[in-house]
Order: structure tokens, then sequence, then C-alpha cells
């Protein structure tokens, strides 16, 4: 059995990653709580992004344990586990450069997010069989919820390249729900918006978490974001956490303003 604490849905103890000589992560335990929303903060350059790679498998961490509670509560490991076995145990993602597929649709973005849920094989896509038909049905109904959700609906058959900046980042989330997760990873998902599509991703933030029942763990530079809508924060500096607490702990932080927040 992995021992795991009370009502923690991601735990992370131990972490560290090292490339060549250089120890980008170092000896970092993180522990998020089924349902809360928790920010990743730091200078450029922590290792918040790394710790994010290594989560979703994209890196195996040279040291550490990765531990998650799964949909029916049994706790596992997940370190070292390919990316499209992480998401479909539950974990999604964005990232800090947009990867859209530009030249599909809106639509066609979110319903791709919807493969692991497809169940035809090879023989029954060739032949399209009733079963099939109802299955792609299902999946463009799905994915157009989660539009609107988003309030993305109104560009359902525009290519994504033609959406406004701010839609985009949205739909790069759209497509992260797409995957059905319990578990949702934002790496600076407010990054070049102007404060108005900032408010309304503040706002798309505390939605998704509450109508999804989603934890949610970001990554974010913009302050004001992270203290509007985070429970708890973590402080990275140089690979290592120096601080953890919530948002009025982490302000008057003396190491936190010394390293990354600054003097007022």
């Amino acid at each position: 059995m992995i021992p795991m604490k009370e009502d923690t849905i991601l735990q992370i103890e131990g972490l560290s990653m090292v490339f060549g000589g250089l120890r980008a992560i170092d000896n970092v335990d993180l522990y998020i709580k089924r349902g809360e929303i928790c920010a990743l903060i730091g200078p450029n350059g922590a290792g918040k992004t790394t710790i994010f790679n290594c989560i979703t498998g994209v890196y195996k961490p040279t040291e550490g344990t990765i531990a998650i509670r799964n949909r029916d509560g049994t706790p596992e490991y997940i370190h070292g586990l390919k990316p499209h076995v992480i998401n479909k145990k539950g974990l999604a993602r964005t990232f800090q450069n947009i990867r859209l597929f530009s030249n599909m649709t809106v639509l066609e973005n979110v319903m791709i997010g919807r493969h692991n849920s497809l169940t035809a094989g090879v023989f029954r896509s060739i032949f399209r069989d009733a079963a099939t038909r109802q299955e792609e049905e299902r999946v463009i109904e799905e994915s157009y919820q989660i539009l609107r959700k988003l309030n993305l609906h109104e560009f359902v058959n525009e290519r994504a390249c033609n959406l406004p900046y701010g839609a985009q980042r949205r739909l790069e989330i759209a497509r992260a729900l797409a995957t059905d997760p319990f578990l949702l990873l934002l790496d600076e998902p407010v990054a070049g918006m102007n404060p108005q599509e900032t408010k309304e991703l503040e706002e798309t933030i505390h939605l998704i978490r509450e109508e999804g029942h989603l934890t949610i763990l970001l990554i974010e530079h913009d302050m004001s974001l992270v203290m509007n809508v985070s429970e708890r924060i973590y402080v990275l500096d140089y690979g290592r956490l120096i601080a953890e607490g919530s948002p009025g702990e982490i302000k008057s932080n003396p190491e936190v303003i010394k390293a990354y927040l600054g003097e007022a």
C-alpha cells in the first residue's frame, strides 16, 4: 500500500531532476489536496515547468516519487510512466506556448481530446457501422458542451488560428478538459493576456473547478491571478522549495519577498 496523506490527490516526495551536472529540481515535496486550487510560483528558471514535466511523464525523475489517488481512491505511483498513460489515468495539462491544431476547427480541437473515450477499432472506423456513428455523435455533443462551458461555442466552426489570443488560451483548456481529468495542470494560463482576458480566465478557473469537481495546480507569474484563485501556494527558487502556505502567508514571507515578490 502506498502511504498517502489523507485527502491528498497528488503527492510528490523527494523529487529531484538532474540534467548533466545541473540539479534543476532538488528534493521537492508537494501535497495537493482533492478539490483545491494550488499554485506553484517562483522566478524564471526555478524549475516549475520541470516539475510539471515530471508529473505528466515528459521527464522521468532522477530521484523521488510521484503518486496519485486514482478515480476509485486507490493510490498509485505514476513517475516514469508515458505521458499518454498518465493522461488516461486522469491528469491533463496545458503548456506555456499554445499548442493548438491551428488549421483545424475549434470543435475538432476539442474532439481530439476525447480520443481516449473512443472504443471503435480500425475495422469499425473504416466501415462506419451504426455504433461508430453513434459514438461520433456523442463525441461531437460532449465537445460542444465543453465549448459552451468555456464560452467558446460561438467559434465552433472557426479555425483555431483565427481566434483572439485569450480565446485560444481557453480553447487549450477546453481540449485538456475533453480528456475528462480529475487533476488539471495549467502552465502560465494567462501569459500574454490583457487585463480583461485575465479576468475572464480567472472566472473560468473557478467555474471549471466547481462544475467539474476538479483539482487544479497552476504555474503563473501574474501574482494578482495567483492570489485571487489559489488556496495554497508553493514557492520554488533554484529548484528548491522555500515556502508553502496561504496567499496571505506567502505575501508576508520574508524569504519569498527577497527571492521573488520584491520589496513594496
